[in-house]
């Protein structure tokens, strides 16, 4: 179905196409950078990087294209898809008329680099080795919000890239409503002991090619399609997607506590389902993407938390998992479930339960406004992050792989990403509130291990929109409000607080 009518934004998409090539090949490279590419492959793969986003950026900025966008801006016969296309290339040309291409060339290169130094300083536990890079990072992104500009804090710029139109004091809203509900929670449930902090599947070693099965079982089960999508192996799980037909994800295999590798796996199919439900009427367009990273990340986190941690799942997927991993035969479904929902502190996020995970970003989101604002230099930052991680967890990193050097983001220049994976976790929660409205048989669907309903529901509300609407507006057409924290409290208190 051709949902391009206007002739105009037909042109605009003729010229975008290119756009679409360059972005395409871009994700590739990056994609083989964290999975195939030989260590010493770096230089070459950095300049190759580093000119291909600077020609996007000058495609971007071609004449024609941007006199056809401004010309469409206030045209009022456009329909939403048409109207989409132009918000999403004013919003691009925008942010790339302010960019000078020698930063953006900079950076792109600074973060090839530095992605590969930020594995080994952290395999080595060797700050010092990053430190030149961060130092330069922050820098070069401190100028990058100073072209982008700002009303009231540097960081709005640097957020307003992941999460279109959040500002600083929004976060600092979320952040300030959350913190003492997660708090109340988690001391509760350290009283009562219901939910252990430790348990010995933890500690139980696997066999690879096991857990690599069991991981390819559940993606079958959900449905997920291997002739468009593919499961590889990284130091740091991510979902990359060249088109809306070839989506990557990957897990790692640590040879111990089956969770970490089977939740991170239901974690990346969450976000490639999102990229593969696509209308198809959108390939090759600027709207074939997901609208935001926290609207992205309320697709994982509702896999991997609200269905792949639940009793319900964990209790049917039970049989597939034994048949796999012969040892937890010794323990039952609800012992299982215990395990898969353990709350501890930990020093490690894309390990931390889902009780403590938002602390996590708390102590990110601190340290990059005071990064971004000057008031810190990257110096400062593993002292830092060790005090505000014994303020919010209680604990204290022994070593810097523990603390400031265990996330890839600042090697990669995202800063201001990180408040999105707290989007994401609170708009799961309050999905499952309207999907359990709309879908009575939620559970049992789940129970049955059928989710076609489920995906069905997220393609509708969510997936076949792609960038058509702005986050919000996305959020206030399909669930009739805005973001509210109140959901995830709600969740979490239900969850872990055994009355």
């Amino acid at each position: 179905m051709n949902v391009f009518n206007d002739e105009i934004v037909k042109r605009i998409l003729e010229k975008t196409r290119t756009i679409w090539a360059v972005t395409h090949a871009l994700s590739l490279l990056s994609w083989d950078s964290e999975t195939y590419m030989p260590p010493k492959g770096v230089e070459e793969r950095s300049v190759a990087v580093g000119e291909l986003t600077v020609l996007r950026q000058k495609l971007l900025l071609d004449d024609e294209l941007v006199k056809l966008v401004e010309k469409s801006v206030d045209k009022k016969d456009l329909n939403d898809y048409e109207k989409g296309v132009v918000r999403v290339l004013n919003r691009h040309i925008r942010i790339a008329k302010a960019l000078p291409p020698e930063l953006v060339k900079e950076l792109s290169k600074t973060s090839q680099e530095a992605r590969v130094v930020w594995r080994e300083a952290k395999k080595k536990d060797d700050f010092n080795k990053f430190k030149p890079y961060l130092n330069k990072i922050v820098e070069l992104t401190k100028e990058k919000a100073e072209y982008l500009g700002y009303d009231d804090h540097p960081y709005d710029a640097l957020l307003d890239l992941y999460e279109e139109g959040l500002l600083t004091r929004e976060v600092d809203r979320m952040f300030g409503a959350i913190e003492p509900g997660i708090r109340k929670v988690f001391n509760r449930v350290m009283e009562d002991g219901d939910y252990p902090s430790t348990h010995p599947l933890e500690g139980e070693k696997y066999d690879e090619e096991k857990m690599k099965q069991l991981n390819i079982d559940v993606l079958n089960i959900f449905g997920y399609p291997f002739d468009k999508a593919r499961l590889d192996i990284s130091a740091h799980p991510f979902t990359n997607n060249m088109g809306i037909e070839d989506v990557r994800i990957t897990t790692r295999y640590e040879g111990f506590d089956f969770k970490r590798s089977l939740l991170g796996t239901i974690h990346e199919f969450g976000h490639a389902l999102y990229e593969l439900q696509i209308d198809p009427a959108l390939k090759f367009t600027p709207l074939a993407g997901g609208v935001s990273l926290g609207i992205h990340e309320s697709q994982s986190r509702f896999w991997e938390n609200i269905i792949g941690r639940s009793r319900v799942f964990v209790e049917s997927f039970y049989e597939k998992i034994i048949s796999r991993l012969d040892y937890v035969k010794k323990y039952s479904p609800e012992e299982v479930f215990k395990y898969f929902n353990t709350v501890k502190p930990s020093f490690i996020r894309v390990e931390a339960d889902e009780l403590t995970y938002n602390l996590h970003i708390i102590l990110r989101f601190k340290l990059e406004k005071l990064l971004v604002s000057g008031e810190i230099k990257a110096e400062d930052t593993p002292e830092l992050w060790n005090q505000e991680m014994e303020k919010l967890l209680g604990i204290r990193p022994r070593k810097y792989s523990e603390g400031v050097l265990q996330d890839i983001h600042w090697s990669l220049a995202a800063i201001g990403y990180f408040p999105t994976y707290s989007i994401g976790t609170l708009l799961s929660a309050q999905i499952l509130h309207h999907i359990s409205r709309d879908i009575p048989a939620f559970n049992e669907n789940v129970s049955r291990l059928e989710f076609d309903d489920i995906k069905r529901y997220l393609y509708e509300k969510i997936h076949r929109w792609g960038s058509t609407y702005d986050p919000k507006t996305l959020l206030k057409m399909s669930f009739g409000e805005e973001m509210n924290p109140e959901y995830f409290l709600k969740y979490i208190k239900e969850k872990y607080i055994v009355s």
